[in-house]
């Protein structure tokens, strides 16, 4: 077990365990959104997770559509952002700001993140900064996650406008080196685990695992790199998710807006 800034989940933490970060391939996109909406439907065993205190919580796998700009992810999807396909992913390192929200239901939740994997496979490695509502106000916190693992959440002090640095890193046969800073706060937390996962997507998201976004004004993404070049250069899908989208992609950076 890594040391340092983890810690257990509290009430706070625990519904991101929600999360199922299994996106559906795009070549799904052909099919209409009934028969795609069919396909996205899991297996209660696939679909029910323990949560502990929480109870089981349902997980949620984002919806491909097809449209005359290319594959977007369906605005119910819990996706936002950009995801990079193909296969040989072995690094990806990315910044962000941690935006004020307004909080409008306790059922608001949502995390910027970056990662490999998830895009079509049965593992993702991740790392990044959530927002919660569920007391009915914003409770921010960092994680990481090497799914089907539940979330580590870490003790560093995590505040709106906070820049956080995450990066994710294959060190080989089959060790990933996580690294989440808080440039903001001064804190830094890495981890190496092992996953027997496929390095075949690399992506910079947010996320709402409760498909309820609460309300932001924007969210910056900057100097996001992929196996050490730039992020453009992978020709990424674009993903909205709920009332936000992605603006171009100008090299490693973007937005998500309303």
């Amino acid at each position: 077990m890594p040391v340092g800034l983890m810690r257990r989940p509290t009430a706070d933490h625990e519904e991101f365990s929600m999360r199922l970060s299994i996106p559906i391939p795009a070549r799904t996109a052909t099919l209409g959104l009934a028969a795609v909406l069919a396909t996205a439907l899991l297996p209660a065993s696939a679909a029910v997770a323990a949560t502990g205190a929480a109870g089981s919580a349902v997980r949620y796998a984002p919806v491909a559509l097809a449209s005359a700009h290319g594959t977007q992810w369906a605005s119910s999807s819990p996706w936002g952002g950009y995801v990079a396909t193909g296969s040989g992913f072995r690094s990806i390192v990315g910044s962000w700001v941690e935006p004020a929200v307004t909080c409008n239901s306790r059922n608001n939740l949502f995390a910027p993140w970056v990662g490999i994997d998830g895009y079509g496979s049965q593992t993702v490695e991740q790392t990044g900064a959530q927002v919660s509502c569920s007391t009915g106000r914003p409770v921010y916190s960092a994680w990481y996650e090497m799914y089907p693992a539940s979330p580590v959440y870490l003790s560093g002090t995590v505040a709106a406008g906070d820049s956080f640095t995450g990066s994710v890193t294959t060190t080989g046969n089959g060790s990933y080196k996580i690294v989440l800073t808080d440039n903001t706060q001064g804190w830094t937390y890495s981890t190496t685990k092992r996953l027997n996962a496929e390095n075949v997507s690399a992506e910079a998201i947010i996320e709402s695992p409760t498909q309820s976004y609460p309300t932001f004004s924007s969210m910056n993404f900057s100097g996001i790199t992929v196996n050490g070049s730039v992020f453009s250069s992978y020709n990424p899908l674009s993903l909205a998710s709920g009332q936000y989208v992605p603006t171009a992609l100008n090299g490693g950076s973007f937005s998500m807006v309303p």
